[in-house]
């Protein structure tokens, strides 16, 4: 056994012992040791693998796997630009509080600043975007190595989910490699007991993990000092996007038991029947919200979607308080007066129980329906619009559905026009978020329902993040493939610039070439080039009968909706339900 194939061997093993069991891969030369240990722990059934020849969809496919099951993904790549095409994924890994680790291979160090083919400076090329850095020291035919293989492995399972008292996120390790690169046979690849190397490399017996994790989050503090989240009677929950989407039902719970109303962007895995449907709707009516102004509005992660939430928030009669599970929390608009740790709500059920003001709490309700009332037959009758698509989309979701959102119009078209009351139980929406870039949705859409099969999943985005990440179709005949329905509501551009300062009718001149960039681009003939099948639907009921009624492998839903007139009928929303709440 070469001293490449005996690092990749322990490095792949010792993964699993730390429950990983999703790997992506990139084709590479000087990844070559790790591609082949991977492949011979799939033949083993012990992995899954998963082959993508770009890495930037690569590394967004492991950032989808890792946000639908909270485990660190590995991503193997190859030495050079491969390893910069992993940094947009880094980033909103970063951002987004989701676990990775970046597997890449690297030349020995008497190959750095030489010159040689594919090499750049690797050494924390991620800067502060990773949570740890570690370079392996380049293998070699000698003992006393193992150890250090596996124990580096334990570490950075550890930093990447946060443990013991961080938060998740990428973990970048390089893996220096000598020739040669491909194992001197195929058996050497997985044998932790090769006769010609000298020590033993099967790790700690009956398959422990050299390195024990203890997740915090099993064990809940006994006692937490401090006032916890005080009864105050008129308080709005606001439940923005979380890590994880599970989180949602704790603070939903809370709100429920003491009866406060509750404001949520379109995120997380909880029962919605306390959301006000519609919600930043309500928020327009300014004259009615400065009438029923809570006394403090109670913050669970990051919101990030509307300027009327925004504007509530920075209202200085307003009490601002976050609760958060990670070490920060969100506050760009510099508001909050009070911090409570995510242990805080389970802790607060009895003190606050059934405190909310009840009149209070029925006019917000009340209002709700008013503004349901109000906006509903308003956006079933705007089809084609991108907030008819969404609503139609929202209120057709099987029970247990996952749906991964886009960013730019998509997200906040479906944040205006869903009551939350008419989405199935247990429905797991999830979004990139950190960063909210339009960049690798489809992959990371792809890793997420590919993840939580059996169930049904659906992506909705817009077309130009439809086609940025249009590489996510190349997946090859012998990988796996999800069931998952994409909605692409294509208005030929980027149509949120539209509802912007950018689309001002004074400003229009330029506006069509650096704003609105039309690409003309045929979805069809993309995803037939692709083998993905496509369809054009242009009414409602086919809508709702292909997200109800989920198909098998990847579709293309296209629908064609004109980019004019979104900002338009954003106002006429807004202006209706002010009007009908005055």
């Amino acid at each position: 056994m070469n001293p490449s194939t005996a690092i990749a061997t322990v490095l792949l093993d010792e993964l699993i012992r730390q429950g990983v069991r999703e790997v992506v891969l990139a084709p590479g030369s000087r990844s070559a040791p790790l591609a082949y240990a991977a492949e011979a722990a799939e033949r083993a059934g012990r992995l899954r693998l998963h082959v993508r020849v770009d890495e930037r969809s690569a590394a967004f496919l492991a950032l989808g796997l890792g946000k639908a099951t909270r485990v660190p993904v590995p991503v193997i790549t190859t030495s050079g630009t491969a390893v910069a095409n992993l940094h947009p994924a880094v980033l909103e890994a970063a951002q987004g509080y989701v676990p990775m680790i970046l597997l890449t291979a690297d030349r020995p160090q008497e190959l750095r600043g030489t010159g040689a083919n594919q090499t750049t400076d690797q050494v924390k090329l991620f800067g502060g975007a990773t949570r740890w850095f570690h370079e392996f020291g380049t293998p070699e035919r000698r003992d006393g190595q193992q150890g250090i293989w596996r124990s580096v492995i334990g570490r950075a399972m550890a930093e990447s989910q946060g443990y013991p008292s961080g938060d998740p996120g990428p973990v970048h390790l390089n893996v220096p490699l000598r020739d040669p690169l491909v194992p001197d046979a195929l058996a050497d690849v997985g044998d932790t007991e090769p006769s010609d190397w000298p020590e033993s490399l099967s790790g700690r017996p009956h398959g422990e993990a050299w390195l024990s994790l203890r997740n915090p989050h099993s064990h809940k503090k006994s006692a937490v000092e401090g006032p916890g989240i005080a009864p105050v009677p008129r308080t709005l929950v606001l439940l923005g996007d979380l890590p994880d989407p599970q989180d949602a039902a704790e603070l939903a719970e809370l709100a429920d038991a003491a009866g406060w109303p509750m404001m949520a962007e379109p995120f997380g895995a909880y029962r919605r029947g306390r959301v006000t449907p519609h919600g930043p709707l309500l928020l327009r009516a300014h004259g009615w919200v400065e009438q029923q102004l809570p006394e403090r509005v109670l913050v669970g992660g990051r919101v990030t979607l509307d300027r009327a939430v925004v504007a509530l928030l920075r209202n200085p009669a307003v009490t601002v308080e976050a609760v958060t599970p990670l070490t920060s929390w969100s506050d760009p608009g510099h508001v909050v007066r009070r911090v409570h740790d995510w242990d805080d709500i389970e802790r607060s059920h009895e003190a606050v129980s059934s405190c909310a003001d009840r009149a209070w709490a029925s006019a917000w309700r009340s209002a709700g329906q008013v503004v349901s009332a109000t906006a509903a037959p308003l956006i079933e009758a705007s089809w084609p619009s991108g907030p008819a698509v969404a609503r139609t989309v929202a209120r057709s979701l099987p029970e247990r559905a996952g749906i991964y959102l886009g960013s730019s119009n998509t997200i906040r078209d479906l944040d205006l026009a869903r009551d939350p009351r008419e989405i199935a139980r247990g429905v797991v929406a999830v979004a990139n978020r950190g960063l909210a870039g339009i960049d690798g949705v489809v992959s990371s859409a792809i890793g997420f329902a590919l993840a939580r099969a059996p169930h049904p999943t659906v992506a909705m985005m817009g077309d130009l993040t439809f086609l940025h990440d249009g590489n996510a179709l190349l997946i090859g005949p012998d990988e796996p493939r999800p069931d998952l329905t994409i909605v692409v509501i294509n208005d030929n551009g980027g149509g949120i610039f539209g509802t912007l300062e950018s689309g001002k009718p004074d400003l229009a001149a330029p506006y069509e070439r650096i704003f609105g960039t039309p690409t003309n681009t045929s979805i069809e003939q993309l995803c037939a080039a692709h083998g993905v099948t496509h369809e054009v639907i242009s009414d409602q009921e086919t809508m709702s009968e292909r997200i109800s009624k989920p198909g098998k492998g990847i579709r293309v839903c296209e629908v064609r909706v004109p980019r004019t007139g979104q900002r338009e009928f954003r106002a006429l929303l807004g202006d209706a339900v002010a009007a009908a709440l005055s």
